[in-house]
């Protein structure tokens, strides 16, 4: 792993030229500061039961199946489809290192557009005077949610992204997956069919993959040890498929 960072600070300089990278920026601090607003203009409307930090973080996975898509989507595709993997493979490093070089730098980003809607509360807090809108407990747990979770939805971008040539289907791909597991698994929780005893470890299966569970216990200060297990080991396995996809695609080129 002695060119990891070598590869991650290219990638991460790759990511800050690319115009995806803007664009995915744009869509989600518009829609994000957007979210913020209207979220403002209820509570001073009227008085609201939850904290408006609850509310803004409930629509994460919006932002999400958007985002990612487009920061992970040509980080392998695009590679493969000019031939350059190839090319960078044949240099003294592992593929290991290219796709955590690759995932890492697209984490980070994620992290950094996130860590920028902090400035929202600031200028709550700030201009406000009631520190019941700013409740830290809430804040940090949503954002630890964020941080935690965003390892595998980045992870599952980068895994798409190996799949296939096309960045477009890769981004396609990646925003599907994102979709199925965070908003089909919330959709199949609720499904009374569940309850039979036949589909008991199916039920046991989607509760422990629940992400919308996962962010209410964040948002209460709960931090279970099983959901970040999920979380770390759902990524090292996606990560563990990506480079395989790689290294079978540079084997079969």
């Amino acid at each position: 792993m002695k060119h990891f960072f070598t590869l991650l600070s290219h990638e991460i300089r790759m990511l800050l030229v690319s115009p995806a990278t803007y664009v995915a920026a744009t869509l989600f601090l518009g829609f994000m500061g957007l979210v913020f607003t209207k979220i403002l203009e209820a509570y001073s409307a009227a008085p609201q039961e939850i904290s408006p930090i609850d509310v803004y973080f409930q629509l994460f996975w919006l932002p999400v199946c958007v985002m990612v898509p487009l920061l992970t989507m040509k980080c392998l595709a695009e590679e493969r489809r000019l031939g350059t993997i190839e090319t960078l493979l044949t240099a003294p490093i592992t593929t290991t290192e290219v796709v955590l070089a690759k995932f890492g730098a697209a984490y980070l980003l994620y992290l950094a557009l996130w860590g920028s809607t902090g400035s929202f509360f600031y200028v709550l807090q700030r201009f406000s005077g009631d520190v019941q809108f700013v409740d830290a407990g809430p804040l940090l747990g949503g954002y630890l949610f964020i941080a935690v979770s965003g390892l595998l939805f980045v992870s599952i971008g980068v895994f798409t992204s190996s799949l296939t040539r096309n960045q477009s289907v890769a981004g396609i791909l990646s925003c599907v997956a994102l979709a199925l597991l965070i908003i089909g698994g919330h959709a199949l929780s609720d499904s009374p069919w569940l309850d039979r005893d036949s589909f008991l470890p199916l039920k046991n299966a989607i509760e422990y993959g629940h992400v919308w569970a996962h962010r209410d216990d964040f948002a209460r200060g709960i931090v279970d040890t099983r959901e970040l297990l999920f979380y770390v080991s759902s990524t090292v396995l996606a990560l563990i498929f990506s480079i395989f996809s790689v290294e079978a695609k540079v084997l079969h080129s």
